[in-house]
């Protein structure tokens, strides 16, 4: 062939502002469009030896070989794939967005999956340009009787393109780099790089120093044909004799010119049937990715042809929530190519906590590959992954329960996120969500459902805060007659009680526990929009924390005469007790409680908290909320207690308003903590009370 010199030709309908530096935002990306220009040559070639159109040697072996030469200043990628002529040179590499992986698939769109081709934009070959001042092509096509193609470009628009002198069918591309990259020229850099991008290419990558010096030393049985020995290496005469001293076979080893390193797994996990992976697979796949050695909670394996081709595994990182970081790591793949970390349109925001690796050959990415374009095709992806870790877990909670409890702690302020913003989620988790009650166990919603409240009318099993049997009080028949019942719509719902703080509502809980009642904790601040969502979605369900009131459960039937005297004994009381703690919608009741050790209650009715809480998110600063605000707030004292039998008796008594005080405040401590003006009037009175008991 004579030689040619021209000009490159700019496709007006692809032109891109493509070249150089504007080609990708990150320089080291060239190692990754090159190589993947190499994977998909090979393809190329093995689809066109399956179709009967070219015979492959009998020892062919596909690989990329990637020599780096900091002395000479070059970067060499050699590939044994199917080559160019010189047609296809001016074709494909002249012609700027000409995508030979394109026309290779249209024009065997008949015999090939395309979905194995990586390139489909014709441009990554010019990111050679970002790092190079020169770029070299040898080439040899596999066609018969082809003659080996140089091409040699300086980065400008023009080009030289003649003979060459390659003897095997593939192509060999020569970066002359820059001053400014030559650090992509150090063979450790060049691994680094290449692991980062191609770890899990389809063909074998080996990564050397051209001509090196360097050398290593291996047994003479593992001398491959392609090694170079520079010298037999003499056993050294302790190696000749064991360990009693008696003559034996020494090793014979040799120093050969270092192998280049195979960087990369050509059959990277999730390219398997999950049938066919080990739990120790799953977990050294993990460490080797993630660098993480902490062992997942679990995974789920990906496996999907149809609407659309995505592989990968997702993995439930164990997080350390005070300490480290949530963030998770996606890593997303196209065909076995690194495309980016953390494209966070494939992965619904709630579940950004995963580590994990996804490839999808059929993602719509822009021209550099390091986005996504914007489509529906995406969300698809996304709820599709929603959808099968919903499956996950709630097959988890099946088949494995005492699995899925050790694991919900972690996972459930992620779950109940994915429960608020996504909705088919929420649909299909609902029944899986796990509760802790006070026993420690945990219950899905049906089953908090299931659980029997004590009714209030038999009190066969009711004890007090020793363990011993509550006697109910005789109540006159011809009173409880005249006992009007209303069955109101609280009645009917189905109440889940709940706790927020186990320290702050001890005493509620142990009256729980004593009563037989169950609760569940609910200590994260999501719960409370979480508890609300389950109400709106789940009809005649209702959440109430459990210091929102008391019920009969805990009371001592009292006959309506002895209960008209205590309410009015409350009215008085709450009289004084109003203008002395200068709280004017504060309710105040009088009760017979069973727990003789309790002397008074405050409860905030539940809507009433809700709203406060409510109000204090959204309140400008400056506004005093106070810890429950004055609405829905009711003193229960027990009628039972001595403090409470002693104000009642003595309504006017010395110290009278201050034992109202502090059993307000009492009760106040068990619900949240004081106010510092509050909690320095507490401890002064209480000072005061043990005074009155050295008099």
């Amino acid at each position: 062939m004579a030689n040619k010199h021209g000009n490159l030709s700019i496709d007006s309908d692809n032109i891109f502002p493509v070249i150089k530096k504007w080609l990708y935002s990150d320089h080291d990306i060239f190692y990754r469009e090159l190589i993947s220009n190499g994977c998909d040559a090979i393809t190329k070639l093995k689809k066109l030896d399956m179709m009967g159109e070219y015979e492959l040697p009998a020892d062919y072996k596909p690989m990329i070989k990637v020599e780096v030469s900091p002395e000479n200043k070059t970067i060499t990628i050699t590939d044994n794939g199917l080559g160019m002529t010189a047609d296809e040179v001016e074709e494909y590499i002249n012609q700027i967005a000409f995508s030979g992986a394109t026309d290779f698939i249209s024009k065997y769109k008949d015999k090939t999956n395309e979905d194995q081709i990586i390139g489909h934009f014709g441009l990554g070959f010019y990111s050679a340009f970002m790092v190079a001042d020169t770029v070299d092509i040898d080439t040899l096509s596999y066609q018969a009787g082809a003659t080996p193609v140089h091409w040699e470009c300086d980065g400008g628009t023009e080009f030289d393109m003649a003979d060459g002198d390659m003897q095997e069918v593939g192509t060999k591309i020569t970066l002359h780099v820059n001053e400014d990259c030559l650090k992509f020229c150090n063979e450790y850099e060049a691994k680094e790089v290449i692991k980062k991008y191609c770890a899990f290419m389809p063909y074998e990558i080996y990564v050397g120093k051209y001509q090196t010096t360097d050398t290593e030393v291996v047994k003479e049985e593992e001398v491959l044909t392609t090694d170079e020995v520079v010298e037999k290496i003499e056993p050294k005469e302790e190696d000749k004799k064991d360990a009693d001293g008696n003559p034996k076979e020494p090793e014979q080893k040799v120093r050969i010119k270092k192998r280049p390193e195979l960087v990369n797994d050509t059959h990277p996990l999730w390219t398997k049937n999950a049938k066919d992976c080990t739990k120790e697979e799953y977990l050294e796949f993990y460490r080797k990715v993630f660098h993480d050695y902490k062992e997942p909670l679990f995974w789920i394996h990906l496996n999907m042809d149809y609407p659309f081709n995505l592989k990968g595994i997702l993995y439930f990182p164990k997080i350390n929530m005070e300490y480290e970081s949530i963030e998770g790591k996606i890593k997303l793949y196209n065909n076995q190519v690194f495309i980016a970390d953390n494209i966070k349109e494939v992965i619904p925001e709630y579940l950004m906590l995963l580590k994990g690796v996804i490839d999808c050959p059929d993602l719509p990415l822009n021209v550099s590959r390091s986005a996504l374009q914007n489509d529906g095709f995406v969300t698809k992806i996304s709820e599709f992954i929603s959808k099968k870790i919903a499956d996950k877990l709630s097959g988890m909670c099946k088949t494995d329960k005492e699995e899925y409890e050790k694991c919900w702690d972690d996972i459930a302020p992620f779950i109940k996120f994915g429960c608020l913003k996504d909705d088919k989620f929420c649909e299909k988790m609902t029944d899986y969500i796990l509760f802790k009650n006070l026993d420690g166990n945990y219950m899905t919603l049906p089953e908090c459902l299931e659980v029997k409240p004590i009714d209030p009318d038999n009190e066969e099993n009711a004890v007090d805060e020793n363990g011993e049997k509550v006697e109910a009080e005789v109540v006159d028949e011809a009173e409880k007659d005249n006992e009007v019942s209303e069955e109101t719509e609280e009645a009917k719902e189905k109440v889940i009680y709940y706790v927020t703080d186990e320290k702050q509502q001890s005493q509620y809980i142990n009256m729980f526990k004593q009563a037989k009642m169950d609760a569940v904790y609910l200590t994260e601040r999501i719960d409370q929009p979480f508890v609300q969502q389950l109400e709106s979605k789940n009809e005649g369900i209702k959440f109430s924390r459990i210091d929102a009131d008391l019920t009969d459960v805990f009371k001592t039937k009292t006959s309506k005469k002895a209960q008209e005297e205590y309410d009015s004994k409350a009215e008085s009381i709450s009289k004084k007790m109003k203008k002395a703690l200068k709280k004017d919608k504060l309710t105040v009741k009088i009760e017979k409680l069973k727990n003789k050790k309790v002397s008074s209650v405050l409860t905030v009715s539940e809507d009433a908290r809700r709203m406060q809480d409510m109000m204090q998110m959204y309140a400008s600063s400056g506004m005093d909320m106070g810890m429950f605000g004055n609405e829905g707030e009711t003193l229960v004292l027990n009628a039972n207690h001595p403090l409470v039998a002693y104000i009642m008796e003595h309504e006017d008594g010395d110290h009278t308003q201050m034992i109202c005080e502090q059993l307000y405040d009492l009760a106040q401590l068990q619900n949240a903590p004081l106010a510092p003006e509050a909690m320095t009037k507490f401890i002064a009175r209480s000072n005061e009370i043990m005074m009155l008991l050295t008099k």
